[in-house]
């Protein structure tokens, strides 16, 4: 994995010039603009504050992006990861988030060494973007304290709107006036001004100048620190077998997102840059960045779509682009961190509700409901509601075994087709026509052979009394299970003690290899195995004219 990290810097820096040097700079500066407010905002929305935010951003853009398994992640706070800090400080405080991100980045370097980078693939569309979606409305749903300025109990956003109708909704309007300000700034703001300055910075700019002027009684980020090293970080002493015991499920929940997050963006940001994400490394990266980031105060970091593709699309040459969006934002710290620190807490809700809106792929929700398919919706929707009414690591658990459902149940539709012979099609092929014939049948096969689908096919076979030669013709099967060739010797067996002929013919290599495996050619030897049911019923017509040829000989005699 090293050589290849060192073979693909070599790539990715052949011919590097000032040209492209300017461009990664370019780059990194309009990444910046947008990731500042973003990293402020999931700071304060993960329980943690501003700051840890900031350094997470910075941290992970130096850390994570230098050992990127491409050139082109940039990697920060997100708000996929808010949804799970958020409740871990309510049970453990800011200290079992350090340690939960310290046992993610662990496990997260374990996947990427023994190479599980891959295994999102087997996440079906739908249910990624349920969960994309769920966690949108977790964001949204977190951010009605901050916007409306009340104040909810519980742990989850269900538990929190719970508590507005119990004790009661009672809204503010300083704070909804300047969130408010915030969402029609970044929802009017035209796309070519974007370029130059991002929306959700000229609405918090804004709003920072008209807090200042009018003094408005809303709550602010407050102090920022200017270092690296905050005083409330994880330290080596705070580490204890007891507190990590209580952590592993945390951490594994962390370790999930973050891989499915930085994989999911890597696929797709890949395909914007025309370059390949190196799965394996990228999760190394990962594990590296977020198991140093708590030593310094920071939440947990994962690849972020949003500003990967700002990148992509600002002009992004290499890796330095992310390196150099983290030395904005560390200069950032030390020379704004008297403004940032008077940014209205409604005016970051405000930035997060519209980012939960852009969050949703709204592309492919469109396009599952649009085209009506039921088993992609049901997906979809179960993934979404498990999402927000349970947790993060259960949704994905449960869209994967519904999947899985759907799956099965459509794989148990074996389609049986059974036909006789036309004796004009015989002479057509140019195939010698027998009387025989008649009790041949063709038996069309399509779809799996598994313990599902035995049923179906042994009534179908049972229904055939009258034929005494029998071809399976199955091209159309693509796996047989050790259920499926157990059924297939026992008829087979049957149909010999009976003085029945079988053929099979147009057998993909692994059903043939499951035959010899499951004894199936111990009772049929190579002379009933064909590839076409042409050959098969030639073979068979030939046999009884051969049977006949030598009946009449016996007479004669």
């Amino acid at each position: 994995m090293i050589k290849q990290y060192i073979s693909d810097l070599r790539t990715e820096f052949t011919g590097y010039n000032p040209s492209r040097f300017t461009k990664d700079l370019m780059a990194g500066v309009t990444v910046a603009a947008v990731a500042l407010p973003l990293a402020l905002a999931f700071g304060v929305s993960s329980g943690a504050d501003a700051a840890a935010g900031l350094i997470t951003a910075i941290l992970a853009g130096l850390v994570i992006g230098a050992l990127s398994g491409a050139s082109f992640q940039i990697s920060g706070p997100t708000g996929a990861m808010t949804a799970i800090l958020g409740s871990i400080i309510l049970q453990h405080g800011l200290q079992g988030v350090f340690l939960a991100g310290l046992m993610s980045g662990a496990l997260l370097l374990l996947a990427g060494l023994l190479r599980f980078g891959k295994i999102v693939s087997i996440i079906p569309m739908p249910v990624i973007t349920g969960f994309t979606s769920g966690i949108a409305v977790i964001i949204a749903l977190g951010q009605i304290d901050n916007l409306f300025g009340v104040k909810s109990v519980g742990e989850s956003a269900l538990a929190k709107i719970a508590s507005y109708f119990q004790n009661g909704f009672t809204p503010h309007w300083e704070p909804l006036v300047l969130g408010g300000i915030v969402l029609a700034i970044m929802i009017l703001w035209p796309k070519k001004w974007g370029a130059i300055l991002p929306s959700s910075l000229a609405g918090l700019i804004v709003v920072v100048i008209l807090n200042l002027f009018l003094k408005l009684d809303v709550a602010v980020v407050g102090q920022i620190p200017q270092t690296l090293l905050p005083d409330t970080r994880l330290s080596l002493t705070g580490i204890s077998l007891g507190n990590m015991a209580d952590l592993i499920v945390p951490a594994f929940s962390i370790a999930a997102l973050g891989m499915i997050e930085s994989l999911l963006c890597g696929t797709s940001a890949g395909r914007m840059k025309g370059e390949t994400l190196n799965a394996d490394r990228e999760l190394v990266a990962q594990g590296i960045g977020n198991m140093l980031i708590p030593f310094f105060g920071g939440v947990p970091a994962t690849a972020a779509i949003a500003r990967t593709s700002v990148a992509i699309k600002a002009g992004l040459q290499t890796r330095l682009t992310g390196i150099v969006h983290a030395v904005v934002l560390l200069l950032s710290m030390f020379l704004l961190a008297p403004v940032m620190s008077q940014i209205p807490l409604a005016a970051l809700a405000a930035v997060l509700i519209m980012t939960a809106i852009r969050m949703n792929e709204w592309e492919s929700i469109r396009y599952i409901f649009g085209r009506r398919f039921k088993g992609a919706m049901m997906k979809f929707l179960l993934t979404l509601i498990a999402t927000v009414a349970l947790n993060l690591t259960i949704a994905i658990i449960v869209g994967l075994a519904f999947s899985a459902f759907v799956f099965i149940k459509n794989m148990a539709e074996v389609e049986v087709n059974i036909s006789e012979v036309d004796p004009d099609k015989l002479d057509e092929k140019g195939i010698p026509a027998h009387e025989s014939h008649e009790k041949t049948r063709v038996i069309y096969l399509t779809g799996p052979i598994f313990f599902v689908t035995i049923n179906k096919l042994n009534n179908q076979l049972m229904a055939m009394e009258d034929a005494d030669t029998l071809i399976f013709s199955m091209r159309g099967v693509s796996a047989v299970d050790t259920s499926g060739v157990q059924a297939i010797l026992r008829f087979c067996e049957e149909s010999v003690k009976q003085g029945r002929i079988i053929y099979f013919c147009g057998l993909q290599n692994k059903v043939m290899s499951m035959f010899q495996r499951g004894g199936i050619t111990e009772i049929l030897d190579e002379s009933h195995f064909f590839w076409s049911a042409e050959q098969a019923l030639n073979q068979a017509g030939q046999i009884q004219i051969q049977n006949d040829a030598a009946q009449e000989t016996v007479k004669t005699l």
